[in-house]
């Protein structure tokens, strides 16, 4: 960001925001992201000749060789790079940079491939593994995984899935607050599987999209998108605890003149969840205190559950949970969360209807949910960007609607 700045006179964020899409430039906007939080040790190495850094990038430490893997420790907040014959470098404070001589080449961490160069931190938590990388490379490691492996003729959606993407990367391309990368490779943010994630068809629609982003009044704006909208997309305050935006408003996915809808062909667009007694009271007592208050900490068992109002989309938009020592109110994305399953799945989306099963004595014996779509609902509609690339929409009116 100071290279940045002193090159431009603004940081990255203040030239964004005033651009046209043809500036974004890769050779000007590097992204740093987090590949691995919290590891004890990582295996590293690359597939041409490569060297490791000290945490500043430049003093050279170690060389090694093609292949040839070197496993980097931690102790608290230092790091070491041991060799394959256990010959291993001093301790250095923070961080160790590993960098491929030839730009051709790429790094590998645990075996999986990655363009660019690598930065390894060391914390109380485990080692942080940061990759820096051209946005557009970056890309090409996402899109395959956030839209899955497409056919050729689903082209158009995934152009759409990499405009989406890339608007959601310069959004966040800013100088981090509390963190040394701009974004994780989970689904926190971005799924990120480096090289060995891509595809040619997704590769095809980075190219075919390079430099184009979502712009309204003048700004990048964060292009959100899930899985499955089910019939209709959210506005983000039916979701989210956040204010609605113009360019993100509910639309409705039907297949004009058919009572089919484009995201039909989701797997997760129609479905069931059935929690017994035990597991939602189980659930409630470990999830409810994060989004609710709860009293000593304990709500009770549940005795009956039910929707209290709904959203314009039709999503609910809160739900009554009665126990035996209380009511409390869930709202918005703050359901999926509560209402696991006994593996700790959250909800697949807020897009359901309830129903309640009793035991003789009328005791609560089960909750039945059932639903439609998979994920928050806003913005982009993955499925449905599939279902309208088959039908032969192109990448604009896909993003326009």
């Amino acid at each position: 960001v100071a290279w940045f700045r002193e090159r431009f006179g603004v940081t990255p964020r203040d030239m964004i925001s005033g651009l046209n899409p043809p500036y974004f430039d890769n050779s000007v906007f590097d992204f740093y992201g987090a590949l691995f939080t919290g590891a004890s040790s990582v295996r590293v190495s690359a597939t041409g000749p490569w060297q490791w850094y000290e945490g500043d990038g430049r003093t050279f430490l170690a060389r090694g060789q093609a292949n040839e893997p070197w496993r980097v420790e931690h102790n608290g907040g230092d790091v070491r790079a041991v060799q394959s014959d256990g010959m291993p470098t001093a301790w250095k404070p923070r961080a160790l940079v590993a960098r491929a001589d030839d730009s051709t080449a790429y790094m590998l961490v645990d075996g999986k491939r990655y363009r660019g160069e690598l930065r390894l931190e060391g914390s109380d938590t485990g080692l942080v593994v940061i990759e820096t990388v051209g946005v557009e490379e970056y890309l090409r490691g996402v899109v395959p995984l956030e839209l899955g492996d497409r056919a050729p003729g689903d082209s158009a959606a995934l152009q759409a899935q990499a405009v989406t993407a890339r608007s959601y990367a310069y959004t966040h391309l800013e100088e981090p607050a509390s963190s040394d990368y701009d974004l994780t490779a989970g689904v926190l943010d971005q799924v990120y599987g480096g090289v060995d994630a891509e595809t040619d068809v997704g590769n095809a629609a980075v190219t075919a999209t390079a430099g184009i982003v979502v712009i309204y009044g003048g700004r990048v704006v964060n292009a959100p998108y899930s899985s499955t909208c089910g019939g209709e997309t959210a506005a983000p305050s039916e979701v989210w605890h956040s204010p609605d935006e113009p360019y993100l408003r509910p639309v409705s996915d039907r297949i004009p003149g058919t009572d089919r809808y484009y995201c039909d062909i989701a797997p997760r667009f129609k479905w069931t969840r059935t929690l017994s007694a035990s597991d939602l009271n189980a659930a409630v007592a470990r999830y409810l205190s994060a989004y609710a208050s709860v009293p000593g900490g304990d709500p009770g068992l549940v005795r009956d559950v039910w929707v209290i109002n709904r959203t314009p989309s039709g999503r609910v938009g809160q739900l009554r949970v009665q126990t035996t020592l209380g009511s409390y109110i869930l709202r918005g994305n703050d359901m999926r969360y509560v209402l696991r399953n006994v593996g700790g799945e959250i909800l697949n989306s807020t897009y359901f209807s309830v129903a309640t099963e009793r035991t003789t004595s009328g005791a609560l014996a089960r909750l039945v949910l059932d639903g439609r779509g998979y994920g928050h609902g806003v913005g982009m509609c993955q499925w449905g960007a599939i279902g309208r690339a088959r039908a032969g929409q192109d990448l604009r009116t896909i993003l326009r609607t």
